[in-house]
């Protein structure tokens, strides 16, 4: 296993190009969250907080894959330089704007710009990767690398944005986030040898995305995307009538554990032959699994329940990137890969408030339901569409 990654890694500027996407991809995971913490804590209102990050996270997630088309068509290195710049500028505006107390809406317009120009490093990361390997097997491994840093920045950078806005100062999380993304991004672009190269088109039209594939893929991630907002809705919920709240970041821990170590598993295998395949039946297994946590009678069982769940989610993700990786034209492929991403984030806010309904009403156990249905409209999606017979085919 160290074997395959340590070939991986060895590629020229390969280590370095994914650990610096890692540190610029934090603020994914770091600055929603630190939104609701500062304005909450300077407000004490957790409502206007939440419109607040909900006009960044959006904006992000809207804006996404225009900022992946763009890095296909001019360059990695421009979008990186420009949207560092921007989103600087955009979460300097929204501190001043919480901090000095600016009426509705121009906090909201604040984190809308930091949300335009949120990186989408993650994505460029992989697009560097198909440039730097081409042994199918050795691609197979990237992805799960980037699969694995993804759930490191998903664990850590909840931790990381809570620790400094409660304990250190409490517009820290916010100026680290910034920092982190800003200083990552240009970083990345000062590194031009791994660079993807432009494909140059004659008559300026565009090669077509492939939107057979990409269009159901969309899809499927909206259907990720509600599971993985409601899980941790309802793992709040459920430890809190347990009369352990203190156990929910545990338990979600945990969860992301199972993705991890999947993950790194993934990596060390040959790559599926049939991607799809295993797409369709990670997608129907990780749904699956959800079916009985509802039923578990404590927060010890229902981690144990989490982490096998979590198992299914690095499969069904590097699965995912492979299909796209082989079916989307090469010269979109950035802006490919942000629209999943896209469609997990815009599956994320109606998966919360889904499953806070179904709680209110019915008790957290009920909740389970939530992520359960989702993930079973996302898998029958996967079972209905075709790769289609190469890249660029749809």
């Amino acid at each position: 296993m160290l074997t395959t990654y340590r070939d991986v890694l060895s590629r020229p500027g390969a280590a370095l190009f994914s650990f610096t996407a890692l540190w610029s991809r934090l603020p994914l995971a770091m600055t929603g969250l630190g939104i609701v913490l500062l304005v909450s804590e300077r407000t004490g209102s957790y409502g206007r907080a939440g419109v607040v990050a909900a006009a960044y996270v959006l904006a992000a997630a809207a804006c996404g894959p225009f900022q992946g088309r763009l890095a296909d068509r001019v360059g990695q290195a421009k979008v990186l330089w420009g949207v560092g710049a921007i989103y600087a500028v955009g979460i300097g505006l929204t501190l001043a704007a919480i901090d000095l107390g600016w009426s509705t809406p121009l906090p909201h317009l604040c984190a809308i710009i930091a949300g335009v120009a949120t990186p989408q490093t993650g994505s460029m990361a992989r697009a560097r990767w198909t440039h730097a390997v081409s042994d199918r097997d050795q691609l197979n491994t990237a992805f799960s690398i980037e699969a694995v840093l993804d759930e490191v920045v998903f664990v850590v950078g909840p931790v990381l944005v809570t620790f400094l806005t409660l304990q250190v100062a409490d517009v820290s999380g916010l100026i680290f986030a910034g920092a982190a993304a800003t200083l990552g991004s240009w970083a990345l672009a000062l590194q031009h040898s791994t660079a993807p190269p432009l494909i140059v088109h004659e008559g300026g039209a565009r090669i077509p995305i492939g939107w057979s594939l990409l269009g159901p893929l969309v899809a499927v991630s909206v259907g990720l995307g509600v599971l993985f907002g409601s899980t941790e809705v309802i793992v709040v919920a459920y430890t809190k009538e347990q009369g352990q709240p203190g156990a929910a970041g545990a338990v979600l821990a945990v969860w992301a554990a199972g993705s991890l170590i999947a993950g790194v598993a993934v990596g060390a295998l040959p790559q599926s032959r049939n991607p799809l395949r295993l797409f369709r039946w990670a997608v129907l297994a990780l749904s699956l699994l959800f079916a009985p946590l509802g039923l578990l009678p404590s927060s010890v069982w229902l981690a144990a329940g989490m982490f096998f769940a979590g198992v299914m989610i690095s499969p069904t993700l590097i699965a995912m990137v492979n299909l796209i990786e082989m079916g989307v034209p090469s010269a979109r492929l950035t802006e490919a890969l942000t629209w999943t991403g896209t469609g997990m984030a815009v599956g994320v806010a109606p998966g919360a408030a889904g499953a806070g309904w179904v709680i209110d009403g019915h008790g957290a156990s009920a909740g389970f339901l939530v992520p359960l249905l989702a993930g079973l409209v996302a898998s029958a999606v996967a079972w209905t569409f075709h790769s289609g017979p190469g890249r660029g085919a749809g």
